[in-house]
């Protein structure tokens, strides 16, 4: 996982510093915030979570009322599976990872609001557990009496896409910004490569698409 956050790393400060130097109207944003996250998924019951992220972006002018921003942000996703037949209680699992962006920004009111749409590419580590909840059950069959451990799904795929919508609205110094994210690419895909562990899902492959909600405040240079 530490490889991949720091190749965002590097990528997020080279782009940072190549934009910084077209000075006509660009700015760098910090910004930081929660997020509630779902996972879209019939293979499990699921509940969403309140989980953060923050990082780093930059907004320059494209073309008359056009803007293009280009960022990094980590994140910390929480979300919850479960319950069974065996366990009266959802298991709170967390995702982190860093998110690379290639956003179109609309302004609607020239440096106050805009309406930001675009792709993400998104690098994940392994999903994490508390040690005490690793041998929950989160999924049981009752007719072949076989379960599922939340311990058998934490090496989920590491490679993933989203697409961004959302709007922020401020002045030039400080913007509020709410977005959602929903990814497009299966988080589970890398389980289906496990035939034993398919064979515990009735041999159906799994699926999971993550949808986020986010609230941030970013503070421009």
């Amino acid at each position: 996982m530490k490889k991949y956050l720091v190749f965002g790393a590097v990528l997020s400060s080279f782009i940072t510093f190549a934009q910084y130097g077209y000075r006509d109207g660009n700015r760098i944003g910090i910004a930081a915030g929660v997020s509630h996250c779902t996972i879209f998924t019939s293979s499990f019951d699921a509940k969403p979570g309140i989980g953060f992220a923050g990082g780093m972006s930059v907004r320059g002018n494209y073309y008359n009322d056009w803007s293009m921003i280009y960022g990094m942000q980590f994140f910390n996703s929480q979300f919850s599976l479960g319950k069974s037949s065996l366990s009266t209680r959802e298991t709170e699992f967390s995702l982190q990872g860093v998110q690379i962006r290639l956003l179109f920004s609309y302004n609607i009111v020239e440096d106050h609001v805009s309406f930001d749409f675009g792709p993400v590419l998104q690098v994940n580590g392994k999903l994490a557990v508390n040690a005490s909840s690793k041998t929950n059950v989160i999924k049981y069959d009752e007719v072949s009496k076989q379960a599922i451990r939340a311990e058998d799904i934490l090496d989920v795929s590491n490679i993933g896409g989203a697409f961004y919508l959302g709007f922020s609205a401020g002045s030039k110094t400080v913007r509020a910004q709410v977005f959602y994210q929903y990814g497009f690419t299966n988080l589970f895909n890398k389980l289906n490569r496990n035939t034993d562990l398919t064979a515990l899902n009735s041999n159906e492959n799994f699926k999971g698409n993550l949808g986020t909600i986010n609230g941030q405040i970013v503070f421009n240079l």
